[in-house]
């Protein structure tokens, strides 16, 4: 049994329907009903930002999430600041979509930290070197009321996308810094197979560090390109109602993200994309919301 509207706290993740420009992203869902929209840097710099934000603010959503920073563990040298000077862009995007959304919506720029660069295996070391990123942009996302989302990912990625790979990595990281600064983004792809994973939940509800809250579902065999390899919540082994009920109970009350990440997923019309995620979230997530 489907609700016969979307879910309130559904927000579409933008890459979802990544083929989508990004009016017929915001078009599409809002037709939907969905109330909220997470978007991409590369749609919204399609259009410029000025241009993306007027586009969202006649669109009525809310904007839950911007995607994304990171991607900081080069060595000091010219392509480590470029991308800093990046991340300061990424964090300006942010800000000036947030205040173009709907009522509700929030700040938050999604970091994926990088993976090792070429020719290294000091994972530590560039583990430190996110931190130290993250230290040098603080300041820029405090003046510009941004929450930084630091996402840690599944352990497949951790030699080409992300050296973080648990929430507790993401957690010790972001304590240096103000939780409304610095937080961690729960996504269920990437974490539901950590053996300490509700202890992690639970912490980042003490120290009210979740900036968001993202589902999609894992199923084997994984696609050629791992990457391409989320699902529509229900279609695989992830427990959401386990994972909800603890984000739940720490208190987050804010929009959800499904984010899919699948090439038959990006091939379909988008209607029947945002039609079928609503479905999904509505059999998967929101009988544990209540």
């Amino acid at each position: 049994m489907t609700a016969p509207f979307p879910d309130p706290r559904l927000s579409l993740n933008q890459a979802t329907i990544k083929h989508a420009d990004l009016a017929t992203a915001l078009q599409v869902t809002a037709e939907a009903g969905l109330a909220a929209i997470g978007l991409w840097r590369e749609p919204v710099q399609d259009v410029g930002l000025a241009g993306a934000a007027r586009m969202l603010a006649d669109s009525g959503l809310r904007f839950s999430t911007h995607c994304r920073g990171g991607f900081f563990t080069l060595p000091a040298g010219p392509a480590r600041e470029a991308a800093l000077d990046d991340n300061r862009r990424a964090i300006e995007e942010t800000a000036t979509l947030a205040a173009a959304g709907a009522e509700g919506s929030t700040a938050v720029l999604v970091l994926v930290a990088g993976g090792l660069p070429e020719g290294s295996r000091d994972l530590v070391g560039a583990r430190e070197r996110v931190r130290d990123a993250i230290g040098a942009l603080a300041d820029d996302a405090r003046g510009a009321g941004v929450t930084l989302a630091i996402e840690p990912l599944h352990p497949l990625y951790a030699s080409d996308r992300a050296v973080v790979s648990t929430l507790g990595q993401a957690l010790d990281i972001a304590a240096d810094f103000d939780p409304a600064v610095v937080g961690v983004a729960v996504d269920t792809f990437h974490i539901w197979w950590d053996p300490q994973v509700l202890d992690q939940i639970a912490r980042a509800g003490r120290e009210d560090r979740i900036a968001t809250y993202q589902v999609c579902d894992w199923k084997t065999p994984l696609a050629a390109d791992p990457l391409l390899s989320r699902h529509y919540p229900g279609e695989g082994v992830i427990d959401f109602g386990v994972l909800t009920r603890a984000v739940r109970a720490t208190g987050y009350d804010r929009d959800i993200e499904v984010e899919i990440f699948r090439a038959d997923v990006w091939a379909a019309d988008p209607r029947a994309v945002v039609r079928r995620t609503a479905e999904s979230f509505a059999a998967t997530v929101s009988p544990h919301l209540r």
